[in-house]
């Protein structure tokens, strides 16, 4: 990963160690290690409230003791107007409605703001722990992308037909280097 001139490596390791050994901890371990040496795209406490943050924390990794505590610039949601949307949407695909599901919701909401992937916005190692991570706890919308579509665009792509709208694209498209991988001309 060369999101970040530090490796997230040795904080994964450590929060795996300490990891509560949930399934959601090893794709919360990846996104709070590439947090801490700043790679990805999420602000602090990674979009959650303090108090989720510390409740995330002290569930998962119940032994860790968070070494480096970056501060980060609080996300503009003013450039996301279906942020209440995007969260509804997302809950409404939740394998289970309970507090671990909205610390993802409130997670991935976050990164949707980033410019990049989602799965770098999220500070994930790969695209492919994006999709375990979606298919683990959101099966029935990751049932959908039968098309392997880029996921930020693909959750865009499905909110905005759920309002009826068919032309869509999330608040950081434009800002993408591969926007026109996705927007561009068609073959």
């Amino acid at each position: 990963m060369s999101l970040s001139p530090l490796s997230p490596q040795p904080h994964y390791q450590a929060l795996l160690a300490c990891s509560d050994g949930s399934k959601n901890s090893e794709w919360f371990a990846q996104i709070l290690a590439s947090w801490q040496v700043g790679a990805g795209a999420l602000p602090n406490f990674l979009g959650l409230t303090s108090e989720q943050f510390q409740q995330l924390l002290a569930q998962r990794f119940p032994t860790y003791s968070l070494s480096i505590f970056p501060l980060r610039q609080h996300l503009d949601f003013s450039r996301m107007n279906e942020k209440g949307e995007l969260e509804q949407f997302l809950r409404g695909f939740a394998s289970v409605q309970n507090e671990e599901n909205e610390w993802l919701i409130a997670i991935i909401v976050a990164a949707c703001l980033g410019s990049n992937h989602l799965w770098q916005d999220l500070g994930l190692f790969g695209r492919e722990d994006l999709s375990a991570l979606l298919k683990h706890n959101f099966p029935d919308m990751a049932a959908q992308n039968v098309y392997d579509m880029k996921w930020k665009k693909f959750i865009y792509k499905q909110l905005c037909e759920t309002e009826g709208i068919y032309v869509c694209r999330s608040p950081s498209c434009e800002y993408c280097k591969d926007y026109l991988n996705c927007f561009g001309e068609e073959d």
